[in-house]
C-alpha cells in the first residue's frame, strides 16, 4: 500500500483533523526527510488552506482540535499542538495547549518547525530591554486596568510562566486568574 492508502485506511475517510469526509489530501508534517505514513497526516481542504496559509486562520474551525488533540498518532497530536501553538491568544486554545502532552520526541518534532519561523522574527523585550522566552516570571511596573475582566493588575505583581505571542511588544500571562495578554512596555524581567 502506497502511504496516501495506508493514511485513509488509519482515518477511516475522515481528516485527522476535524472529521471531515470531503477532499482529502496528504499533508507532510514538516521537517520531512522521508515522506512516510507516520510523518504524514490526511486532512480534508479546508484544513490543508489554513495549515498552508497560518495568517488566515480561522479559530473558529480549529475547535474540533478538542478531540483530535487526543489522537494516539504522533503526526496529529504535532499539527494539533503546533495549530494551538499558533492560537494561543485564544483562551480556548491555550488551554487546550495547557493540558495537551507530547512525549519528549514528538515535542521536538512540533517545536523544529515552529523554530524555523520564530528564526527570523524581532526578540521580544522587557522594558529595560532583556530578552523575554517563553515560561519566563515578569513583574509589572505600573497599574494596568483589564479591560473586560473587571480589575486592575497592580504594580510590582509577578506573572509567572509567560508565553510569546507574534508580537515582539506583547506577552501573554495570568494575572488573578485571568489569562491577559500585556504589553512588554509595562513589565520587567524578574532575577
Amino acid at each position: 500500500m502506497n502511504t496516501e492508502q495506508v493514511l485513509l485506511q488509519r482515518c477511516e475517510s475522515k481528516c485527522e483533523l476535524c472529521t471531515s469526509e470531503l477532499n482529502l489530501v496528504v499533508y507532510e508534517v514538516p521537517p520531512v526527510n522521508a515522506p512516510d505514513a507516520d510523518h504524514c497526516v490526511m486532512i480534508c481542504d479546508v484544513c490543508h488552506g489554513q495549515v498552508s496559509n497560518p495568517d488566515n486562520m480561522d479559530a473558529n474551525h480549529w475547535h474540533c482540535l478538542k478531540d483530535s488533540m487526543w489522537s494516539q498518532v504522533p503526526a496529529v497530536q504535532v499539527m494539533a499542538w503546533r495549530i494551538l501553538k499558533k492560537l494561543s491568544t485564544e483562551v480556548w486554545a491555550q488551554d487546550l495547549l495547557d493540558m495537551l502532552y507530547l512525549d519528549e520526541e514528538s515535542q521536538q518534532w512540533a517545536e523544529a518547525a515552529a523554530g524555523e519561523s520564530d528564526a527570523n522574527s524581532e526578540p521580544t523585550l522587557d522594558s529595560n530591554g532583556n530578552v523575554l522566552t517563553d515560561g519566563d516570571t515578569v513583574t509589572l511596573i505600573k497599574d494596568l486596568d483589564v479591560k473586560g475582566a473587571g480589575f486592575t493588575a497592580k504594580r510590582g505583581t509577578s506573572v509567572r510562566n509567560i508565553s510569546l505571542t507574534s508580537n515582539p511588544e506583547q506577552i501573554e500571562g495570568r494575572v488573578n486568574g485571568v489569562r491577559i495578554v500585556l504589553l512588554t512596555c509595562f513589565l520587567k524581567k524578574a532575577n
